[in-house]
């Protein structure tokens, strides 16, 4: 057995829907401007621009549910909901029609965002880690299997703070469907069991306060609700659900 000089980090995982065992997470990949609308609200033309990703450590990853602590060094607090999608198979250079046999299931997830330190990162030509990279920045609900629920290519995605509409899109939307994210993915790194997807959101992403209940979800996939609490997570809470 091997032995480390610290204590061992907790496994980051996911519930799974019906089942007591749970899903082990190794990385967290995010497609940027992935719905035409968004990227248009975001200033950029979505008829030029190919995928582009970028990473949430594991541990970000929380249950969408109960409270969600207001992060620090922000005054511009924003959600994205988005499909997640679980790598069950790895692989590099994934042809888009063989996709699908990779995925081990999907759920939808929120892709919180301090904004005003990544307005600040794109004007300074630096990375988006502090923006989007932060503890507790990427909740979820638990997966649904591949064997129950399929492929979804479509299905309304939305979510509502304090029952106010704020995001309403269709999966079908994306500019690059699933099959085309997984492959391309694959060609820059070499996908393993465990890897999220996070596929991108739809346009009316805006900011959140301390007490705000934001809920959501994606027909046929799964449903979230949490609250925005006013304490800031601390390091002592860091693996905490």
């Amino acid at each position: 057995m091997t032995e480390y000089v610290i204590a061992q980090p907790a496994q980051p995982s996911l519930a799974i829907v019906g089942e007591d065992a749970r899903f082990p997470v190794r990385r967290i990949f995010c497609v940027g401007r992935n719905y035409a609308d968004h990227a248009r609200e975001m200033g950029h033309d979505p008829d030029r621009e190919p995928p582009f990703f970028f990473s949430k450590p594991h541990d970000a990853l929380i249950p969408a549910e109960g409270e969600v602590p207001y992060p620090s060094l922000t005054r511009d607090f924003h959600f994205e909901v988005e499909l997640v999608v679980a790598i069950g198979i790895g692989g590099c250079d994934i042809a888009p029609a063989d996709a699908q046999s990779h995925i081990w299931g999907y759920t939808v997830g929120v892709d919180l965002t301090r904004r005003d330190l990544q307005a600040d990162a794109k004007k300074s030509g630096r990375p988006w880690d502090w923006a989007k990279g932060f503890d507790k920045s990427a909740p979820a609900s638990p997966l649904l299997p591949v064997s129950k629920i399929g492929h979804p290519e479509s299905g309304s995605i939305w979510l509502d703070v304090n029952g106010e509409p704020r995001q309403r899109g269709d999966l079908a939307d994306q500019i690059w469907p699933v099959k085309d994210i997984i492959s391309y993915l694959s060609r820059a790194v070499a996908l393993q069991p465990g890897d999220l997807i996070f596929t991108g959101t739809p346009a009316g992403v805006g900011a959140l306060q301390p007490g705000d209940v934001v809920t959501g979800g994606i027909e046929g996939i799964n449903t979230f609700s949490f609250t925005i609490a006013s304490t800031p997570r601390t390091p002592a809470t860091i693996n905490e659900k």
